[in-house]
């Protein structure tokens, strides 16, 4: 049977929680992060997400300066998610900061992880190799075959249910074209090589079907 959408994976958490340096159980901390992503509202930032981010760095963790760190930034990273808020990533950030100093994380770790999570925003490129590739691990979705695509925006479409139609495609659009006006979508080489061709290409067909231009 298929996980509930709010379930995350209590053991690798946990396992993390110890290596992170982080003390207590992390059961508090674990049960506030599943009732966060299982919020009404949430259909592509849910569980689902955080459990495909993972996979996705499972594939890629030889690629990561500090896996844990990017490890722990990927479960905290849409903790809070507003659809329209401009302020998630950096309340997500304080959250992750905050919950890790709380149980005697070192400050540094929680602070690197905060950074991370605050990339999440993709306003810019990063020179920082871990912050590269949460980045493209949150991307990765875009370069997935068509019908993981088409069902990421469907998603996306049902938590902006509230935006009416001719709106919602003109911000889409702008927002996708963004990506595609980058020189590549995704930062590191590991990335590149299996989600370019087939994000631009994913990219591209949904322009033109909400109505923009590629």
């Amino acid at each position: 049977m298929h996980p509930d959408p709010g379930t995350l994976d209590q053991g690798r958490w946990l396992s993390l929680w110890d290596r992170l340096g982080a003390q207590g159980s992390g059961h508090s901390i674990l049960a506030h992060l599943s009732a966060a992503y299982a919020e009404p509202g949430r259909a592509y930032h849910t569980a689902d997400h955080i459990r495909d981010c993972l996979a996705q760095l499972d594939t890629a963790r030889e690629q990561a300066r500090r896996p844990d760190e990017v490890e722990a930034a990927l479960w905290f990273h849409d903790a809070v998610y507003l659809p329209g808020g401009s302020d998630n990533e950096d309340r997500s950030a304080a959250l992750a900061e905050a919950s890790l100093l709380a149980c005697d994380a070192p400050a540094e770790v929680a602070q690197r992880i905060a950074r991370l999570i605050l990339a999440t925003r993709h306003l810019a490129l990063s020179d920082d190799p871990d912050t590269q590739l949460l980045c493209d691990i949150d991307l990765s979705i875009l370069g997935r075959a068509p019908a993981v695509f088409h069902e990421f925006e469907r998603r996306i479409r049902l938590e902006y249910d509230w935006v009416p139609e001719p709106i919602y495609r003109t911000s889409r659009c702008e927002i996708l074209a963004g990506f595609l006006r980058r020189r590549s979508i995704y930062q590191t080489e590991f990335f590149r090589n299996q989600y370019e061709a087939p994000a631009r290409t994913n990219l591209q067909g949904l322009i033109q079907k909400l109505g923009g231009s590629a």
